[in-house]
């Protein structure tokens, strides 16, 4: 596919995206960027969270981890399922009675000023280092298959995407993002589809053909019973359970969307139809990976290694997608790329704008300043956050060198652990805690979770943590938390 054809992809994408955006900003304000006005149609906050919750991650990780880790994934992704739940039920109940703008203003109720400012800390560092994650791998596919051709260098690859996000992003926020993440899963997940429609045909298989092929393959084993594993299912599907909550409800870019809906059963229902149809997207995403190294054996293509002689389990889809299966996939395949890619970076971008701004700055409190004043003040912070990313995205090109989709959550289960811990402790205990001391613990935990991962062979008899790591680090966080503890009663004395 030539580069000519793939820019005309990508610009004829962006026009159509700029047009979704003109339309729902304007009239657009603080309580528009922050929450959609609490208007939301929760249908299309469900729909649009399953681009938002895959990303360019699962679009390209998933596919290609498939050839090493089988259908491992799926375990985590049953685990997600009980997660959700306990989303639905729990937590955003508490987040609609406490009519939260910024989930992460429950911590000051329940604690205080330091316990807040520590949740919204942890928020914005996971949340930047998964952003800048998730557009890298999609930027990347991009430079390595068409502007490292054309002598773009990768800085400039990345600021052209994150100006278009920031420009999109600018007026609107979530009342936008809503719209636009519809408009953006519905081409990942055509995209995807006809993947998979390409491959069977170039195999020569039907629908039973299909399931008959993978079935019998060597990358359709689901569950691992090695305790020792990553792979290990108890450590998947609670791993799993306990991503779906940190990532999601203690998250303000996924819940932000959820709480922009008029009610608290309406956004219910969108945690719950989200929960069965991203089950179904996942599936679809396994079945893609398995059809691609079938095709690649059967084919005999070479892909492409590393300086190790390792496949570049990234690039499996892409360069199938653009090298062997026609123009016609190709396009789609760009079209899904960058519709994989715009969801993530644009509702982080809209997040930790709105946290920062709320959070740090008190603006949505602040009854000084005038609204345009607030206005000028979110896009300088919308603006920084941009630049932030963009710095973080160039950095992990230089150290990136393992799967994306794996290295996303082993980040985030250092980051999300203190989350985890802080809320738990609220939500199941009814004690408080010496505030100041909280930074303390929650700086803490992620460090000793750190070096139990680095020595978990040597101390326990081969024993590598998998997913599970973020329970243990919401563990530690919990136990710090009680040894600082107080009674209510003593705080109110």
């Amino acid at each position: 596919m030539s580069s000519t054809l793939i820019l005309t992809c990508v610009s004829i994408y962006s026009i159509l995206l700029f047009a979704v955006t003109w339309y729902t900003s304007r009239g657009a304000n603080n309580e528009s960027f922050f929450v959609g006005n609490r208007s939301s149609k929760w249908y299309l906050v469900a729909y649009g969270m399953i681009g938002a919750s895959l990303s360019g991650v699962t679009f390209i990780s998933v596919p290609g981890a498939v050839g090493l880790a089988q259908f491992a994934y799926l375990q985590v992704v049953l685990g997600y399922l009980i997660g959700y739940l306990v989303i639905a039920f729990v937590l955003l109940p508490l987040y609609y009675r406490l009519n939260l703008t910024s989930i992460y203003s429950y911590l000051q109720q329940r604690f205080g000023n330091y316990s807040y400012k520590t949740g919204a800390f942890f928020f914005i560092l996971s949340r930047t280092i998964g952003a800048a994650f998730r557009l890298y791998i999609v930027v990347n596919v991009l430079q390595v298959f068409v502007f490292d051709a054309l002598g773009v260098p990768f800085f400039a690859t990345v600021a052209a995407f994150i100006v278009l996000i920031l420009l999109y992003t600018y007026q609107g926020g979530v009342k936008t993002i809503v719209y636009t993440d519809t408009l953006q899963t519905t081409f990942m997940l055509l995209s995807v589809l006809l993947s998979v429609i390409f491959i069977s045909k170039q195999l020569n298989l039907d629908f039973g053909g299909l399931y008959h092929k993978i079935a019998d393959s060597q990358y359709s084993q689901v569950f691992f019973g090695d305790w020792k594993l990553k792979s290990f299912l108890p450590k998947q599907f609670f791993g799993g359970m306990f991503i779906a909550i940190a990532m999601t409800g203690l998250d303000q870019e996924m819940m932000q969307k959820n709480i922009s809906c008029k009610t608290l059963g309406d956004a219910q229902k969108n945690v719950l139809t989200f929960t069965f149809v991203q089950l179904f997207v996942i599936v679809l995403f396994l079945v893609l990976g398995a059809l691609l190294y079938i095709y690649v054996k059967e084919s005999n293509i070479t892909l492409i290694m590393d300086a190790n002689g390792k496949i570049i389990s990234d690039n499996v889809f892409p360069n199938v997608a653009l090298n062997y299966l026609g123009t016609f996939s190709a396009i789609f395949f760009i079209i899904g790329l960058i519709s994989a890619a715009y969801p993530s970076a644009d509702g982080a971008l809209t997040a930790l704008t709105s946290v920062f701004c709320i959070d740090f700055l008190g603006l949505k409190e602040n009854n000084i300043k005038s609204e345009k004043e607030k206005i000028n003040i979110r896009h300088t912070v919308h603006i920084a956050f941009a630049f932030i990313l963009l710095l973080v995205i160039v950095f992990f090109k230089l150290i990136n060198n393992a799967s994306v989709i794996n290295n996303l959550l082993a980040v985030a289960g250092y980051t999300y652990g203190p989350l985890l811990g802080l809320y738990s402790f609220g939500l199941f205990t009814k004690k408080m805690l010496r505030d100041k001391l909280v930074p303390f613990v929650c700086v803490l935990s992620p460090i000793i979770c750190f070096v139990l991962n680095e020595y978990s062979k040597q101390w326990f008899g081969g024993y590598e943590f998998g997913f599970e790591l973020l329970i243990v680090n919401g563990f530690i966080t919990f136990i710090g938390l009680s040894i600082i503890s107080k009674k209510m009663a003593a705080e109110n004395a």
